[in-house]
Order: C-alpha cells, then sequence, then structure tokens
C-alpha cells in the first residue's frame, strides 16, 4: 500500500496517540509498575483430585482481596514434553498487584492468612516468583 503525505501523516499521529493512550494509562496508576507473584504448589498427595479441588477452592477465596487486580489459577497444560518446561506442580496461582506495597498488604490480609491455614496441609512445597514490570 502505498501512502501519500496525508496518509502518512495520519498513520504516524495514529501511532503516536497510541503510545501516549499507553503511556496515560501507566501514568492512571501512579506511573507504577505492576508487580507480578506467581506461586507454584507441589501436593502432599499428588494425584488426589479431592486436594486439588480444595487448593483451588481456597485459592478462589482470594479473590475478596482488594489489592488484587488480576488472579489466575492454573494446572500444568499438557503441552510439549520439552527441558526447559516444568509440569511437576500440582496447582498453580499467579497475581498481579499495581506496588509492591499492595503485594505485602495482600500478604497481611485476613482472607490470604485464612487460606494459608486452611489449606497449607495439602501441599509440601512452595515457590513462588515476584516480579515487578520493566
Amino acid at each position: 500500500m502505498v501512502l501519500n503525505r496525508r496518509g502518512w501523516i495520519a498513520t504516524v499521529a495514529a501511532l503516536g496517540s497510541a503510545i501516549i493512550a499507553g503511556r496515560a494509562k501507566a501514568a492512571g496508576r501512579g506511573g507504577r509498575k505492576q508487580m507480578v507473584h506467581h506461586v507454584f504448589f507441589w501436593m502432599k498427595t499428588p494425584g488426589r483430585q479431592a486436594d486439588v479441588d480444595k487448593l483451588i477452592a481456597g485459592l478462589e477465596t482470594l479473590r475478596g482481596i482488594p489489592e488484587i487486580r488480576e488472579l489466575r489459577i492454573g494446572v500444568p497444560a499438557n503441552t510439549e514434553n520439552r527441558s526447559v518446561v516444568d509440569g511437576s506442580y500440582g496447582v498453580s496461582e499467579l497475581m498481579v498487584f499495581d506496588t509492591v506495597e499492595d503485594q505485602r498488604r495482600y500478604q497481611d490480609h485476613p482472607i490470604h492468612k485464612r487460606f494459608v491455614e486452611t489449606c497449607s496441609g495439602l501441599w509440601e512445597r512452595v515457590v513462588v516468583y515476584d516480579s515487578i514490570d520493566v
């Protein structure tokens, strides 16, 4: 497609607007970069579906914590077996917070504490990966 001068200027203006809109969205968060909190659970009794279901139900209660912007709960996907893929865990949760401080408040929230009290007997190992947007 060949653009004349007006078409080219309109395209550049549209791209610029998209960039500005993206920056405005970040500024709406106070210019802060969001934090991702990804937790992997290895079950005490791997293969016991009732325990997996109980852990998932416990994780669902965390949706009541207002600091959580996004919560995803999952189990290992049936993907290609590759050396870089670790599907040995039983359940995972991925949360997004607006700030590191929001994640700290989540840790101290009564709903989170109740989840740990009621569900910690289901897992034998937990690994957490926390990251901040760049």
